[in-house]
């Protein structure tokens, strides 16, 4: 493997983690925030280095351009949220089922027997990707479409909701 693919990945898995911690540990709800988008920049850039281009393009657009703005922009305009929950009491609680998942998730990482590819796809994968979704044959057209129209009928039925009178 490529030395600098390594060292790539070593650097963003460790800016990875680090920024997650910050997301859990910081008191300041908005600069957890933007630790989160940091995280998910990070997540993209491992998904280039696997040569998932596709993965990439969709986690910026969909996570960071979506979700993270959206966090940001609920913060923003939420008064009173500079502090996270000043309340320690579910802090055992959630150590615990945060214990029970890491438990769960190296058992099961552990005792799969993974199929790996031997090298790496050498052109583009969003085309191939795009044919088995959307191909006439075999593809997902209509529940992509009906998505869509749910999707939009549930916009439109919260602007209907939130509009004042």
């Amino acid at each position: 493997m490529d030395v600098g693919i390594t060292a790539s990945f070593w650097v963003l898995a460790v800016v990875g983690v680090a920024s997650a911690l910050a997301v859990v540990f910081l008191r300041d709800i908005f600069r957890a925030a933007l630790f989160l988008v940091l995280c998910f920049f990070t997540v993209a850039g491992v998904f280039v280095i696997l040569s998932a281009d596709f993965l990439a393009v969709a986690q910026v657009l969909i996570y960071v351009g979506a979700i993270a703005v959206l966090i940001i922009f609920a913060l923003m305009l939420t008064r009173g949220t500079q502090q996270g929950s000043p309340s320690g009491r579910f802090r055992f609680t959630a150590f615990l089922v945060g214990a029970v998942f890491l438990v769960t998730m190296i058992l099961v990482v552990t005792g799969t027997d993974w199929q790996a590819i031997t090298e790496a796809p050498t052109g583009s994968t969003t085309s191939a990707l795009a044919h088995a979704l959307f191909s006439e044959e075999e593809g997902f057209i209509l529940p992509f479409e009906i998505a869509a129209a749910l999707l939009l009928a549930a916009v439109i039925g919260a602007i209907v909701l939130i509009r004042e009178k």
